[in-house]
């Protein structure tokens, strides 16, 4: 099966190149590497068009900053594989683990595979506290309305067969983007799994953009795409 990797990227000069080496180094014969830069203005724009992108199957550029989310439907609407994969360009995720992500949709076991930061097995860097119930208070929220027992609904690790979620209508811009797929999701007659994955996140101070106010829009996004849509 032919999968895609969609990385969107914005202000990532420092580990661009490193994170793409990894993804293109972790074995797998048929893979398709989609780098969407969301008007980056601290040298990643124009470190893609002139090394990066002999090197990766298509670089996409946003006239202006849109958002994560507004990235990852650029690169979706792309991709060409069979599953379809998201990996941020920063370190918090290891490109070496997707293919324990992708398995049970190999496996014909699932259509959508999350994987979790927060499932027994699987090693994490001690990060803020705060960050981290943040996270599991919007997951167990999502999970209420969208009636799903999920153990970490804000991960960036999500696999999906292609159609699956080129279906989708990706509306969300910003990090929202995470609670709107997961309600769009569950009102599918999909199979969903989940996997332990480790985690090594990365402080304000390192680069991490998302934000309280991310958080208020999240609840509003888990009540928004479960209920009035």
């Amino acid at each position: 099966m032919k999968l895609t990797i969609v990385i969107p990227c914005y202000n990532e000069i420092k580990t661009i190149d490193e994170i793409l080496n990894q993804v293109k180094a972790f074995p797998y014969p048929d893979k398709e590497i989609i780098l969407v830069d969301d008007c980056s203005t601290d040298g990643t724009k124009e470190r893609l068009r002139d090394v990066i992108a002999t090197n990766v199957d298509k670089v996409l550029f946003h006239q202006q900053n849109m958002g994560k989310g507004a990235s990852l439907r650029t690169g979706i609407s792309a991709a060409t594989g069979d599953i379809v994969i998201i990996q941020d360009a920063d370190f918090e995720y290891d490109p070496f683990e997707i293919p324990l992500v992708i398995q049970p949709i190999i496996d014909n076991k699932a259509d959508i595979v999350y994987g979790s930061r927060f499932m027994n097995g699987s090693t994490h860097k001690v990060v803020n506290f705060w960050h981290m119930l943040g996270n599991k208070f919007l997951t167990i929220l999502s999970n209420m309305f969208s009636n799903m027992y999920l153990t970490d609904m804000e991960t960036c690790y999500k696999a999906f067969r292609r159609e699956i979620i080129q279906s989708i209508t990706i509306e969300e811009n910003r990090f929202g983007f995470e609670p709107e797929i997961t309600a769009k999701v569950s009102k599918l007659r999909c199979r969903i799994y989940e996997v332990g994955i480790s985690y090594s996140g990365r402080t304000y101070e390192q680069g991490k953009k998302i934000n309280w106010k991310d958080g208020f829009r999240a609840i509003w996004c888990i009540l928004k795409y479960n209920l009035l849509k």
